[in-house]
């Protein structure tokens, strides 16, 4: 088989030279044909080429052998990690047809290749359900790489194809008899595009992880060639379930007392729509709730969603009202009080989906809503039915959970209606800043008053307002919601941001948005165990309370430095052992009788304002760590370990980890 050069995808852009005369001609527009408009303009492609970005390469070519399983086609899916910097994707699907395209005239395989919205999901012929519809997943991965290389096995011949950069630097060649089947995919990301382009296993494991949870049956598994372990060979996992989602909330409440065992779980469909649901309730006082539209997780909720909430909150009342357990109860519950200790998964698969919303994880096709609420009222109905005494411990946590929200409303009309800040004493006083445009200022969350004092007289008082905290927040993983909100430091902390506790009805969220004071919150503590401890509990009461600030990028983790190392006026900042070690080295060989001086800061009260202004807030010179929801599974378990009450688990976590953080002990 022959490469040719035809290409079919353009993409206009305008010059960014202007004439001097501010005419606009046809010689301004820039046509980029192919894939140059995906090199051009990556982001619009992948969300960004920064770690987030580097990963989606990977899960786009992993969705590709996921939709294989899907469609019953595929058993196994390899990932392996090189020591080159390279990746490889492999599957025992159908393998992608190598056979010429009628209409390009050329190899099918090098059209999905180098074509935008060129794939086998748009006909429904080929895949019923997909994840990726849009046809232009592995394409852009190959526009976006170094090279790539592609085997497909199939009709018991092994075929082959080279590109860097998204060109074909061979032909399709056929390369012999072969009795496997499947695609695989080799890719460097690369450098000119991605600043870094080393992966991290362990955001590899949780999307692994959870895609085994939703395809039951098929077998993921992980090799890491940059790792030996102790008998010589490369890092390996697997990850596999025959339970489904049953084994995905098994999973979750590791750390947590469930009320009952084993969980609620069931499957049906209506209008071609696959819906699979598992969940229970737990003594925690949270709600965890993932939801999965062909193996994506909308992270921003939909019909799929409400369906289940409504159907959940009728099936009970209508039980409970049946029993005559409402007339003894003394307060009104709503759908609100069915959340808290909920742990669910819904998992839908749609022919047609469609998404919306901030990160495009919504899910938008309404018939989502009716057909999982008609599945799950059914369901529940019935189970109810058969099993009065687990209907009866749901009720009972819901009509506790009706009397915290009651408890906590006055709380929260507390938090809400405090507009006037310079009103609302705080611990050391809230040293606001002078900008009134929320996009420009930033809040400094500081761990004690000695430290808050030297961060106000650091900062740049124009944009920079700094909150101390006395002594550690509130657990919120522990207590219940009336006390959280009773709390002073968390009251103090929502007056001074102007919102409160954040829910998940999308329209609230973004309206109470509006009356954020801030679009950066830094949390900025003392680089040793308490004051990552102190961080620990703000992170949990942000996730917990105040998620949606941390899913639009408002959150971040000041990083002060570890070390001072000087001689005579020369001084270095370092941030690790090494770096320190380095710096060492450095200013040992310059000359003059000085001694190196390495100084320890075991806290920001240690610096100066100076100090602290050239190393953790001046925004020219600091770094800081945004906080992101990569996997909210994981996350919602990395909290629940840290912050619950299982202390073996969070000893376990904790020695397990220790060795990838800078820990004064």
């Amino acid at each position: 088989m022959t490469s040719q050069t035809k290409t079919t995808t353009t993409t206009t852009t305008a010059t960014t030279t202007p004439h001097p005369d501010g005419s606009y001609t046809a010689r301004d527009i820039q046509v980029l044909r192919g894939l140059e408009g995906v090199r051009h303009r990556p982001a619009m492609y992948i969300g960004d080429v920064g770690t987030r970005g580097l990963h989606h390469l990977v899960f786009e070519v992993l969705d590709n052998s996921i939709d294989e399983a899907v469609a019953g086609y595929c058993t196994h899916i390899e990932v392996r990690l090189h020591k080159d910097g390279s990746v490889t994707v492999a599957d025992n699907g159908r393998g992608i047809p190598v056979d010429i395209h009628p209409e390009e005239g050329r190899s099918a395989l090098e059209v999905v290749m180098t074509v935008l919205h060129a794939g086998g999901k748009f006909q429904k012929t080929a895949y019923r359900i997909s994840g990726g519809l849009h046809g232009v997943g592995v394409s852009v991965v190959n526009a976006l790489s170094e090279w790539l290389e592609v085997h497909v096995y199939r009709d018991g011949k092994e075929y082959f194809q080279r590109y860097e950069r998204g060109i074909p630097k061979t032909p399709v060649q056929e390369l012999g008899p072969s009795t496997r089947r499947g695609t695989t995919i080799r890719f460097k990301p690369d450098p000119h595009i991605f600043p870094n382009t080393e992966f991290k296993r362990d955001i590899l494991i949780g999307r692994m992880r959870e895609l085994a949870f939703l395809n039951p049956g098929l077998k993921l598994q992980l090799i890491d060639e940059r790792e030996q372990t102790e008998d010589g060979k490369p890092f390996q996992t697997e990850f596999y379930s025959e339970r489904g989602l049953i084994d995905f909330i098994a999973f979750l409440d590791e750390n947590r007392k469930p009320l009952f065992s084993p969980p609620i779980a069931f499957s049906g469909q209506r209008d071609q729509i696959l819906i699979d649901i598992a969940f229970e309730y737990t003594q925690v006082a949270t709600e965890t709730l993932l939801s999965y539209v062909n193996n994506i997780n909308t992270i921003e909720g939909g019909p799929h969603e409400t369906g289940f909430r409504r159907a959940l909150t009728r099936a009970l009342k209508n039980f409970a009202e049946k029993q005559g357990w409402t007339k003894k109860t003394k307060v009104s519950i709503t759908g609100e009080d069915f959340k808290e200790g909920l742990i669910a998964v819904i998992s839908i698969k749609i022919p047609e989906p469609q998404f919306g919303g901030q990160t495009k994880t919504k899910l938008a096709n309404p018939e989502a809503g009716p057909a999982v609420e008609n599945v799950t009222y059914t369901y529940l109905t019935e189970f109810f039915e058969d099993h009065p005494n687990i209907a009866k411990i749901i009720y009972e946590r819901i009509v506790l959970n009706a009397q915290a929200r009651e408890a906590a409303r006055k709380a929260r009309e507390y938090i809400q209606q405090k507009s006037a800040i310079g009103k609302v004493s705080l611990p050391g006083k809230l040293a606001d800043c002078v900008s009134r445009k929320p996009e420009e200022r930033e809040l400094f969350l500081v761990e004690g008053d000695s430290a808050g004092g030297t961060a106000k007289q650091a900062r740049d008082r124009n944009f920079q307002a700094i909150l101390p905290l006395r002594g550690k927040i509130l657990n919120v993983e522990k207590a219940s919601e009336n006390k959280i909100f009773e709390h002073e430091e968390i009251r103090n902390i929502l007056t001074a941001l102007g919102v409160p506790p954040m829910r998940d009805e999308e329209d609230e969220v973004e309206e109470l948005l509006k009356k954020l004071r801030y679009h950066k919150i830094i949390i900025m503590t003392d680089a040793d165990v308490d004051g990552a401890h102190i961080t620990t509990l703000l992170l949990t009461f942000f996730y917990r309370f105040l998620r949606p600030l941390i899913e639009r990028g408002y959150v971040y983790i000041a990083l002060p430095p570890l070390y001072l190392v000087r001689k005579g006026k020369e001084r270095i900042y370092c941030w690790t052992d090494e770096e320190r070690q380095r710096a060492v080295q450095t200013l040992s060989q310059k000359p003059g009788k000085e001694k190196v001086v390495v100084q320890r800061y075991k806290g920001l009260g240690e610096m100066n304002a100076e100090q602290l202004w050239e190393t953790t807030m001046d925004p020219q010179r600091r770094t800081l760590k945004k906080v992101t929801v990569e996997s909210a599974a994981e996350a919602d378990k990395i909290f629940s370990i840290l912050m619950g009450e299982d202390v073996p688990a969070r000893r376990e976590f904790i020695e397990s980890h220790a060795p990838y953080a800078n820990l004064d002990v």
